[in-house]
C-alpha cells in the first residue's frame, strides 16, 4: 500500500537553520525499511564506496561548470550518501545520524580554538598549523598513527601527492622556496631520460611517478592546485580536439582506417590543431 511523503517545506533562505535535516533522514529510513526499496535493502558500506566518489567528482563538477542549481542538487546526492550510510550504521548497532553530526561539530569546535577559546591566530596559514598540531595531539591519544595516515589512500593520485606535501611541509619537511622544488623537478627529468634510455619498464614506471610527484610539489610552491590545472589542460585538449575531429569530418568524410594509405599524418591534423588554437578554444 503507497505511503506517500510529504514534500519538504524550505524556510526562506536568511532562516534556513538545517532543520530539514530529519525528513532526508525519515526518508532513508522508510526506504531501508522492511517494505520499502529492494535496491537500497540490498547495500552496504562496501557497495556504496563507488557512489561516494561518483558524488563527490559531480560535487566538483558542479563547482567548477559555475552552475549553482547544478550544485544545489549535486551536494543533495552526496548529503545523501552520508544519510544512507548513516542508516547503515544505525542498523549495525555502530552509530546513527546524530551521531555522525555530533562527531564532526565536535571536531570543529576543538580544532577552532581560535573561534570557540582564547587561543589567538594571525592568518589562515597559522589556522592550518594549529590545526595541524591539534590533529597530532589528537593523534597522540589514540594508537600511533603517522603524520600521513589520515591522507585517504583512495584519493585521485595528484589530489593525494598535493595533501601529503602540504602535510609533511607543515613539519618542516619541504624545499625552503621555489629554486630548490624547481631544481628537484629538472632532476628527477634527467633520471626519468636515464631510465627511458635503458629500455627498463620497470624504471621508467618509478621515475615517470617521482617526476610527477615532483611537479605536484612544484605545483603546491607557487599556489597551483595540481588537480585542478589538469583537468583544465584536459578540458582544454578536448575542445580542441573536439574541432580537430569536426574538420576531418567535413574534409575527410571521418576518421580513415588506422594504418590505411588514406591515413592523416600528423602534419595535417595538426594544421587544424593550430586553427581550434587561434580560435581560442
Amino acid at each position: 500500500m503507497a505511503r506517500p511523503f510529504d514534500p519538504v517545506v524550505v524556510p526562506p533562505l536568511a532562516e534556513q537553520r538545517g532543520q530539514t535535516f530529519p525528513r532526508l533522514v525519515e526518508l532513508m529510513q522508510r526506504l531501508l525499511a522492511p517494505d520499502g526499496c529492494p535496491w537500497d535493502r540490498k547495500q552496504s558500506f562496501e557497495t556504496l564506496r563507488k557512489y561516494v566518489l561518483e558524488e563527490a567528482c559531480e560535487v566538483i563538477d558542479a563547482i567548477d561548470a559555475g552552475d549553482r542549481g547544478e550544485l544545489r542538487g549535486e551536494l543533495g546526492d552526496l548529503l545523501l550518501q552520508v544519510v544512507f550510510q548513516a542508516e547503515l550504521g544505525r542498523a549495525e548497532g555502530a552509530f546513527g545520524p546524530d551521531d555522525v553530526v555530533a562527531a564532526i561539530c565536535e571536531k570543529l569546535v576543538r580544532r577552532h580554538p581560535h573561534v570557540f577559546a582564547d587561543t589567538t591566530v594571525e592568518d589562515a596559514d597559522e589556522v592550518l598549523r594549529n590545526w595541524e598540531l591539534i590533529k597530532a595531539k589528537e593523534r597522540a591519544d589514540k594508537p600511533k598513527q603517522g603524520i600521513l595516515s589520515g591522507v585517504p589512500r583512495s584519493l585521485p593520485a595528484l589530489v593525494r601527492a598535493q595533501r601529503i606535501g602540504e602535510k609533511v611541509a607543515r613539519v618542516g619537511f619541504d624545499w625552503p622556496d621555489v629554486a630548490g622544488s624547481r631544481a628537484k623537478v629538472a632532476e628527477e627529468i634527467r633520471e626519468l631520460d636515464e631510465a627511458i634510455a635503458t629500455g627498463d619498464a620497470g624504471e621508467i614506471e618509478a621515475e615517470l611517478g617521482d617526476a610527477l610527484f615532483a611537479l605536484v610539489n612544484l605545483a603546491r610552491h607557487v599556489n597551483v592546485d595540481a588537480e585542478s590545472a589538469l583537468r583544465r589542460t584536459i578540458d582544454k585538449f578536448t575542445r580542441r580536439f573536439d574541432h580537430v575531429e569536426a574538420r576531418v569530418r567535413e574534409r575527410h568524410g571521418g576518421w580513415p582506417e588506422p594504418g590505411g594509405e588514406d591515413h592523416l599524418t600528423l602534419q595535417e591534423l595538426d594544421v587544424y590543431w593550430e586553427e581550434s588554437k587561434k580560435s581560442g578554444r
